[in-house]
């Protein structure tokens, strides 16, 4: 990670080295742009990747995330909300709303979940990509009807690019919020098994559950504003960490949040050289490369059933 983390300090169209930088040139730049950008990357990918772990573990289900679980989607709704009712609202009153619609979003879709009687483990994702679909057709239509389509628009990619200093910095809230999730790992473990169980252990199921929403809506909507929809990082990264170090959270999140740092450091790379001095969108490289990888999950559990 701190590789990659070096490199993308240097990885640009305005061509910067350490050398020029000793000299005095280009140091603004280096300053308010690239340190910003390669810091918020680093947070935006582990925190993305606990989200996504602190989710399957709430509804066991290893295919569920703010991506699949329509979290996502509630959060762009909350933004259209606050554009409507709250135009001039600032950067954190923008937070607080969208937070409080992915805390409903994701408590709705926990409660579908329950009522289902069919808990097959690619059903679940299902029904939660159908019902961000319609979260998200919701958003459109009065986006539409209101001519905010195009404001709307802006959240539908994740995009580094306009990450500068001074527009980024309540990214860092993420940080306690990860802490939080560490410290009760495992009773977040314990309240996934069920209410009956959460209590007879002695752990209260409502607040575990509720803490866990709330660490997953805070941290996805200020992800969201601050660079866009970064698609399946929580799907994917839990997935490929749980394979080869098992299911042990307080062991796997300090690896989760290293591995989501490196593949989103690597996305991030690879969208500023692959049609240099111009930039990809990093939300469609992680989408592209996210989907392939989840479809390859899918083929493993079908294999390993």
């Amino acid at each position: 990670m701190l590789i990659l983390a070096f490199a993308s300090l240097f990885v640009g169209v305005t061509d910067i080295s350490f050398f020029s930088l000793l000299n005095g040139i280009n140091q603004d730049v280096f300053i308010i742009s690239r340190i910003p950008r390669t810091i918020s990357i680093i947070i935006a990918g582990a925190s993305l990747s606990i989200c996504g772990l602190i989710m399957q573990q709430l509804t066991q289900n290893k295919f569920v995330s703010p991506t699949t679980a329509g979290t996502m989607d509630c959060v762009k709704l909350g933004i259209l909300f606050t554009m409507i009712f709250f135009g001039t609202a600032s950067f954190l009153n923008q937070v607080i709303i969208s937070s409080i619609f992915a805390i409903l979003g994701s408590f709705v879709f926990l409660q579908i979940i329950r009522k289902i009687r069919l808990k097959d483990i690619i059903f679940v994702p299902l029904i939660g990509l159908m019902f961000g679909g319609i979260i998200n057709s919701i958003t459109t239509f009065f986006a539409y009807q209101l001519n905010l389509i195009q404001n709307v628009q802006i959240w539908l990619q994740g995009n580094f690019s306009n990450v500068m200093q001074g527009s980024y910095e309540l990214i860092y809230i993420s940080l306690p919020l990860l802490v939080l999730a560490y410290i009760y790992a495992n009773k977040i473990t314990i309240a996934g098994m069920g209410e009956d169980i959460a209590l007879n252990l002695g752990v209260s199921y409502r607040f575990i559950l509720n803490l866990g929403l709330i660490i997953v809506a805070i941290i996805t909507s200020i992800i969201v504003l601050t660079v866009g929809i970064l698609p399946f990082l929580g799907l994917i990264i839990p997935n490929i960490i749980s394979i080869y170090k098992g299911d042990n959270i307080r062991k796997n999140i300090i690896n989760i949040a290293l591995l989501g740092a490196v593949f989103l450091l690597i996305c991030d790379i690879f969208s500023r050289l692959v049609i240099y001095p111009f930039e990809i969108p990093i939300g469609l490289t992680v989408g592209v490369i996210g989907s392939f990888v989840f479809i390859l999950l899918l083929l493993r559990k079908k294999e390993y059933a």
